[in-house]
This record gives structure tokens, C-alpha cells and sequence, in this order.
């Protein structure tokens, strides 16, 4: 079975990681020192989780959530609105031949941890992992 990345498909290559984040990186730089000049962009604190980047480099997807998880659709038009100039920005930090395309995508991951926890505290969650555990302890 191929090894999954970032990316959905097989295993990214380290280019693809790398230029994701890199842009990661330089997002995050543009947006805390509000180098956009966009004043619904800059009212809002942005984390950019994670940059996915297509395998030919041409399409990036950056992962973020406005600090507290509130405005966030204002967050994603604010970025949308501004992605020819987050673009240029990237392109002269990046120093590479082709920018990607920058898309933008809320950024879940604390919504999924927030599920896995409620999951785990589940009393029938619970009494079957120590049923688990104390099975495990018999057999020792």
C-alpha cells in the first residue's frame, strides 16, 4: 500500500513539503506584520496551519483559522480578495520559477482533536478501552 502525504495521494516528494513550508512560513510573516494592505485583513489574527501544494507545484492550499475560531468566513473572503498580492508577495520571497496559486481553506483540525477527545471521554468509550487494558493485564 503507498504512503499517504499531506496531499491525499502517494507520498509527497520533499520539494512539495519543502515549497509548502516555505509558503507556510511566509504567510504567517505577511499576515502578523500585516504586509497586506487590506484593512479587514489586518484587524483579524490569522494562524496558518499548514500549506498543502500540489505535486506540480502549481496550486497551494493554505489551512488557517482567525485566532478563536471567530470571523472565520470573513477571514477566508478577506484572503480570497487579496490573493494576487499574497501571491506577488510569496513570488519574490520564494525565489522560484512559477508561484503557486494560492487557495485558502479553513483550517479544522482543532474541530477534529475537540471530536476525538469528546469521543474518547464517552463512558462506553472508556469501559471498553479498560476492559482492553485489563484483558492485556491477563494475559501477562
Amino acid at each position: 500500500m503507498a504512503k499517504r502525504s499531506h496531499s491525499g495521494g502517494p507520498s509527497g516528494s520533499h520539494r512539495t513539503l519543502r515549497v509548502g513550508e516555505a509558503i507556510r512560513r511566509r504567510l504567517s510573516e505577511i499576515l502578523s506584520r500585516g504586509e497586506i494592505h487590506d484593512p479587514d485583513l489586518t484587524a483579524l489574527s490569522i494562524t496558518v496551519g499548514e500549506v498543502r501544494v500540489s505535486p506540480d507545484l502549481r496550486v497551494a492550499t493554505a489551512y488557517v483559522l482567525p485566532l478563536g475560531g471567530k470571523d472565520a468566513e470573513e477571514a477566508l473572503q478577506a484572503l480570497r480578495r487579496n490573493r494576487g498580492e499574497i501571491r506577488h508577495q510569496m513570488g519574490k520571497a520564494l525565489g522560484i520559477k512559477h508561484t503557486p496559486e494560492m487557495r485558502f481553506a479553513l483550517d479544522d483540525t482543532f474541530d477534529r482533536m475537540d471530536a476525538t477527545r469528546r469521543m474518547f471521554a464517552d463512558e462506553n468509550v472508556q469501559r471498553d478501552l479498560h476492559k482492553d487494558d485489563r484483558e492485556s493485564d491477563e494475559e501477562e
